[in-house]
């Protein structure tokens, strides 16, 4: 039988706290180790985070440093920038992608139409559990809606004019397409980068059309400052008419008050003495009317008589006053230059006064 060795047990005590020392620091340096490596995780002001525990989805939204649980939790970060993808053309070259810029429109032409589509995360767990690329499917939904409104609106819109309605018509249709799949994305702009006929020689057609247009404008936007350039003019000529036209109208209407207040004055003295009021219009009728007759006396006292002497008397040069007078006082048997026959008809007269004395 062996004897018991009191050193041997004492160095094997020994042996035996060193190890259990050694394990011991080890875990703690192990478990330092985790919780300082794995237990802390950081969110920047741009970012979002999914944290998830035991399979449970919650999302962290403040900035800043956080703790979770190591070998429990997990965290996926999500950038919530706006992001953007070209739909239609490469964005490193800028060539196009005919198999998704070339559409067709509704007149049937056909066209290249490059868009660029901007978005966020809205919901960062949606935009990581809901599907497996929710990128890819706002791309597939994105190119259904962009044909589908570049489809209904003829080529002269989509090349010139009906860009900012199509860019807010796609921008709607995406938005209400992407509210049934719930991806947890927000498109925030659709824009038209370019759009252009599909070969060069309809390119330069419609170059030339988009010229005509332009020209169209010019030649409008001229005749409009031509317009308004000759407008004031006209319109003070048209005052100026107006108020010649007021003036005359003015000036007849006093003259015709006038005239009526005479006429009524008139009136007023010829109830008073109808006979001396007849008499005094008919010498004043008679002082405008004889100056242009001619009247032949024929010495009877009578005026009942005016011979048509006119001819006679242009004929020979004679006295052209207008009034040949002529007596049986002065001794002339005729009174015209056609001689005695003519005198004779006159001495003849029923009165039986005629002849010489």
């Amino acid at each position: 039988m062996e004897s018991f060795n009191p050193d041997m047990e004492e160095k094997i005590k020994n042996a035996a706290k060193r190890a259990k020392r050694f394990v011991t620091f080890g875990l703690a340096l192990f478990v330092l180790l985790v919780l300082g490596t794995g237990s802390f995780y950081n969110i920047e002001e741009q970012e979002q985070a999914v944290l998830t525990t035991f399979g449970k989805a919650v999302s962290v939204t403040a900035p800043g440093l956080h703790f979770k649980i190591p070998l429990i939790q997990r965290v996926q970060k999500v950038n919530t920038t706006i992001q953007g993808f070209a739909l239609g053309y490469n964005q490193e070259d800028n060539e196009s992608e005919e198999e998704d810029s070339l559409m067709i429109t509704r007149d049937y032409n056909f066209v290249n139409v490059d868009f660029y589509i901007e978005y966020k995360v809205s919901d960062p767990v949606k935009a990581v559990y809901a599907s497996k690329d929710p990128v890819q499917i706002l791309q597939n939904v994105s190119k259904s809606c962009v044909r589908a409104v570049i489809g209904s609106y003829d080529v002269d819109s989509v090349l010139t004019t009906g860009k900012n309605e199509i860019q807010s018509k796609v921008r709607d249709m995406i938005i209400s397409q992407l509210d049934k799949h719930d991806v947890g994305l927000q498109v925030v702009n659709v824009t038209i980068q370019d759009s252009e006929p599909p070969t060069a020689e309809v390119m330069e057609a419609f170059k030339a059309v988009e010229t005509a247009k332009q020209g169209k404008e010019t030649a409008i936007n001229n005749a409009n400052k031509y317009r308004n350039e000759k407008l004031p003019g006209a319109q003070a000529q048209i005052d100026k008419i107006m108020q010649d036209a007021e003036a005359e109208k003015t000036r007849r209407v006093n003259e015709a008050n006038g005239e009526v207040a005479k006429f009524n004055a008139m009136y007023e003295e010829y109830v008073k003495n109808p006979q001396v009021t007849k008499q005094r219009m008919f010498y004043e009728a008679m002082e405008e009317v004889l100056p242009g007759l001619k009247v032949v006396i024929d010495g009877t006292n009578q005026m009942n008589t005016i011979l048509p002497l006119d001819s006679f008397v242009a004929a020979d040069g004679g006295n052209s006053s207008g009034v040949d007078v002529q007596s049986k006082d002065e001794g002339m048997g005729a009174f015209s230059p056609a001689g005695e026959g003519a005198g004779q008809e006159a001495e003849e007269e029923p009165d039986g006064e005629g002849g010489e004395e």
